[in-house]
Order: C-alpha cells, then structure tokens, then sequence
C-alpha cells in the first residue's frame, strides 16, 4: 500500500524511518503517519515500541523528528522491521484526511469488481465519456450536496480508495470494449483532488493509447501552483471548477466551510488557464440565492480566458436528492424554465453556448458495456464490503459489484438479491 521501502539509519544509536511520500507527526501518545497530503493513520507510541521489545529485547522510546520516525536503537534491521509492522497495520487505521473517516483500500488481491457501483471505480452512460472514481470523500461540505458529502455529513460513514494500478486494469477493460477517443473524467462523489494518485492517475490516463480527453470535476480548493503544474505535465486537459459564488461571504455559506477561500480557487482558475489546461466554470444555481451573479460569472470567465477549446461554462440548475442535503431556502424550478433562463443570458451577454450539449464536448453515442444483470431478476451474492450507508453492503457476482439496500448482511454472507435497477451498469438490489 506505502510505496515500500526507504529507510536509514542515523549514527549514534538512533534510527530513523522514512517511507516515500510519507511524513510523521507527534500527536503525544501517537504518531501520525500522513501518506501523499491526503490520508493518515495514528499508530500508538506504546504498539510501536512493544513490537521493537518483543524482536530485540531491548527497550524503544519512538518519536518524531523532521516529519520521521525516531527509534532510540540502532539494532540490524529494526527499521525495516518496524516500517513492515507500520505497513501491515496500515490498512485498519487508514482514514481520509478530510472527512477524518475511515478509508478502505480497494487492491487487486481483494478481487472487487470496479463496475457496478456509483461511489468508486468506472461508470460508462452510454457515450466515449468514461467517469473514472478513484476515491469517495470531500474536504468541503456543501449545502446542496447531492450525496451529503463532506467533513459534516450525517450519513457517510466510511471512503474507498482504489490503487492506481488496479483502476488502470479495469480501464483497460472498459477502454478494450468501448473504442478509441475516449474522454476520462476524473470526478467522484466528492472531490477527486482527494486521490492520492492524483498525477500518476493523469499521466497513466495520458498514455493510454484509448483516451483523447482527460478532465477533471474539482472544487479547486486543493489546487496549488505546483499542483497545477504537475497536472498540466501530466496531460490533463479541462478542469470543470465548481465555483457557485463570487461574493466571499456568500461562497461560504454555499461551499459549508467557513474557511473557504474564495480568492484562492479564483486565482487557481487563472492559473489553470495559464498553465495550458482549460476551464469551465460549474456553478450549481440556486434561485434566489446566486442567479444574480450569472453575468458576473460570465465576466469572469471571459476575464480568464476560460473555454479556449470547451465551453466556458456550465450552469447547473439545483435539485433535490434523496440523500442529499436540500436547503428550505432553495427554490426549485422547473430544467424549461431554467433553460428559457440561459437563452436570455446568451442572447444579452453574447456568451454561447450556455445551453450546452453533448457536441459541445466531441461525446458521441456508444454502445454501453453490457449490462450483467437484468431488472428483477433473483441473483446469488456474496457480500464483499461495506456500503457508505446505514443498511447498505457491497456485494459481488458476475465479476460486477451491486448496491445491496435494507439489508444486515455480513460481509462473507452469500444472499439472493433481487435487482431493482440497472440504469448505466450501477446495480441495485435488495434482499430476498
């Protein structure tokens, strides 16, 4: 799971562990294993210095210096010991850095299918559009989030990550059966920028000889100069940047967060744009609360130079989700209305296309992967992991995962699961 191994000893009886994209903290009773800026996994210092005593017979104090692990022994071999014990033990600690919840590492050896269910993995609609998910989380919490996501939300309990390697092998698949000039968007019930992969995700994506188009679905909060250099490198073309206000107090309250930083994720947009990756500004409307800022956000997409190759912008009009947040504030309004409404942006901004299209990204119709189950039908299941909800697992069959709903299955349980929706390849069952 750590990129594994790089260690060495210090002189003067101390030894210090390091391991690649990796850093320490002291936390007092604990250390904090921080892995590539995104997640993190306390270990006790008493665990760590027990495991050191039962191997060399010695007594070890462990602690942190300059973001590594300190052990006062230099005995052969003990920090290849311990950063062995650190890596073995890592998967039952690892928790998102900004949800703070706990993370389960989707790897080959676990045999998950990557198709079938809507939080990870590959979603094909029907098009040379690939959604590509290689994390569930988000370090914002939107008031209208469509999956109440976020460090405060009340349903979520747990986040997948998927390893790298494994995602490129199914994308190989989806790739093999739905042709060439593929567009792989990066996006997620969340934010993608959480990946830990993030750039080898990009460059990977870039060398596949199937992929045109790489774009990315972000909040922008993440990005940072070095970051969007490295993107940009790494071949990522489009950057759809969810900015739904420009007034700071009021991107607040609508982002959830009252640390957001506005001017931050403006600048980054320019930036962006600087750097040779386009941008189309996203900004979800919400009636009576930013559609008084269409035309300002116009202006500023045309400030930046936004939608060089794509559209500049995507307006998206609310709505309410099951298991979304949905603010008693927002008013709803019907998708006629609400296109009625860009029609007369465009005709008095001169801003075209704002009723966007699929032609206005190069999607073309393509045969859908063949779905692997048919609605009603009664499937023998086993269950493989949990769900991101209270009465939800995950379960397998047919080399596809489905949602199992209402269910106290255990994982190992083999269930009759009756399908009850198969719309673009994400099942859905409930128990028989």
């Amino acid at each position: 799971m750590v990129e594994f191994l790089k260690c060495r000893a210090e002189p003067g009886n101390m030894t210090e562990v390091r391991l690649p994209h990796t850093h320490f903290e002291d936390l007092g009773e604990k250390v904090r294993l921080i892995w590539r800026e995104t997640l993190y996994a306390d270990f006790d210092k008493r665990d760590l210095s027990t495991v050191i005593k039962k191997r060399y017979r010695v007594k070890a104090e462990v602690g942190v210096k300059n973001g590594a692990l300190i052990i006062n022994t230099d005995y052969p071999d003990v920090e290849k010991y311990i950063a062995i014990y650190i890596q073995n033990n890592l998967g039952a600690l690892l928790r998102n850095r900004y949800t703070k919840r706990r993370v389960l590492y989707i790897h080959e050896g676990m045999d998950v299918p990557l198709l079938g269910y809507n939080a990870f993995g590959l979603i094909d609609r029907g098009t040379n559009l690939i959604q590509v998910r290689g994390v569930s989380g988000c370090n914002l919490s939107c008031v209208f989030c469509s999956v109440d996501e976020g460090p405060y939300s009340r349903t979520r309990k747990l986040d997948y990550v998927v390893d790298i390697d494994y995602l490129m092998k199914w994308f190989d698949e989806v790739a093999r059966i739905k042709g060439k000039g593929l567009e792989a968007h990066l996006d997620g019930q969340g934010e993608p920028l959480i990946y830990p992969f993030r750039v080898e995700l990009v460059q990977a994506l870039r060398e596949h000889p199937s992929v045109s188009v790489i774009s990315m679905q972000s909040n922008g909060t993440l990005l940072n100069d070095k970051l969007v250099e490295e993107l940009a490198e790494a071949g990522l073309d489009r950057v759809n940047l969810s900015i739904h206000s420009l007034d700071p107090d009021k991107a607040k309250m609508l982002m959830g967060m009252k640390n957001y930083d506005l001017q931050h994720v403006l600048d980054i947009a320019e930036a962006l744009v600087n750097a040779g990756i386009d941008v189309l500004i996203a900004p979800v409307i919400i009636f009576g609360i930013n559609d008084d800022e269409a035309e300002a956000f116009i202006e500023f997409a045309r400030k930046i130079g936004a939608g060089k190759q794509w559209p500049a912008l995507g307006f998206q009009n609310y709505i309410p989700y099951k298991f979304g947040r949905n603010p008693t504030i927002a008013k709803l309004v019907p998708f006629k209305e609400f296109y009625a409404w860009l029609r007369r942006l465009e005709e008095k901004t001169g801003m075209k296309p704002l009723v966007l299209k699929p032609k206005h990204f190069g999607m073309e119709k393509r045969e859908f992967i063949p779905l692997a189950f048919r609605p009603g039908e009664i499937v023998k299941a086993e269950i493989v992991l949990p769900g991101r909800i209270q009465g939800e697992m995950l379960a397998k069959a047919r080399n596809r995962l489905i949602e199992v709903i209402n269910t106290d299955a255990q994982i190992g349980d083999r269930v009759r699961v009756r399908i009850v929706r198969t719309r673009h390849g994400i099942y859905i069952g409930t128990p028989v």
